[in-house]
């Protein structure tokens, strides 16, 4: 698990930096942003080699300004996490 994060979200409103929550906030660069009718996919790098994908309204993806090379937060809310083996 990650500790508390702070966010910079000042581009985005007058607050200058933001509490959450989520105990796994993952820092990574923007790789792709695949736009559809309604939702957009979203891959963020978040270690070299290491990608985290997600699905997010096509909406939020325009609001949070999100572009190739830009820093973005994914952000894993769940109670719970399955573990799975072949």
């Amino acid at each position: 698990m990650f500790s508390e994060s702070k966010i910079d979200v000042s581009r985005f409103n007058k607050v200058q930096t933001m509490k959450i929550s989520a105990r796994n906030t993952l820092k990574g660069t923007v790789k792709a942003v695949e736009v559809g009718a309604v939702n957009s996919e979203v891959v963020l790098e978040i270690a070299p080699g290491v990608e985290i994908t997600a699905i997010i309204t096509k909406s939020s993806a325009e609001k949070l300004g999100l572009s190739v090379g830009s820093e973005a937060y994914a952000v894993v809310k769940s109670s719970d996490v399955m573990v799975a083996v072949e």
